[in-house]
């Protein structure tokens, strides 16, 4: 649907719900509303409008995010190019800190605005949570850079670096049990 200033927005579930009781109550509970910004490439305008409307629905979608809202801002480029991009904002609450930070690892919003609450306080198992998650996107992100760039036998050596890692791993966790 158009919206004024040509924008169109995507909406979740909060049709559905007391908006600010539902936001209240998550927020109590340790949630975070906060405003995301993105930016969509493709190469028509009506490609770069599904592109944005496809990314919020599967923001929505995401395990621990409670209601979103999208809005897609009408897409500019040129004829010549047939380049197209726009800025999608959606205004996102999320159960708990740790579910923000990760959708914001997975998919790199140019800026991020904390909404509520005015203070964010972590529970030592949900800092655990995030770190672990950093870890492994940025282990995942080494990896594929590594691979795409390296020569074979440096690809072998740290295929047998990554092996003496993990034996390592299984002497310290033999140690805990």
């Amino acid at each position: 649907m158009t919206m004024s200033g040509e924008s169109k927005k995507t909406r979740s579930r909060v049709f559905d719900m007391d908006v600010d009781k539902v936001t209240k109550e998550a927020i109590a509970n340790g949630g975070v509303l906060a405003m995301l910004y993105f930016d969509v490439h493709a190469a028509t305008k009506e490609l770069v409008q599904e592109l944005g409307t496809g990314f919020v629905n599967t923001l929505i979608e995401k395990e621990g995010v409670v209601y979103a809202l999208g809005e897609i801002d009408e897409p500019v480029g040129g004829e010549k190019d047939k380049n197209w991009s726009s800025s999608v904002s959606v205004k996102i609450l999320t159960v708990k800190f740790s579910v923000l930070a990760s959708i914001c690892l997975a998919n790199s919003p140019f800026s991020v605005e904390i909404l509520k609450p005015d203070e964010i306080r972590l529970p030592l198992n949900e800092v655990h949570e995030l770190l672990g998650t950093m870890s492994a996107a940025t282990a995942e992100y080494k990896r594929y850079i590594l691979t795409k760039i390296a020569k074979p036998d440096e690809l072998a050596q740290m295929q047998e670096n990554m092996k003496k890692r993990a034996d390592m791993g299984k002497r310290i966790l033999s140690k805990k049990d």
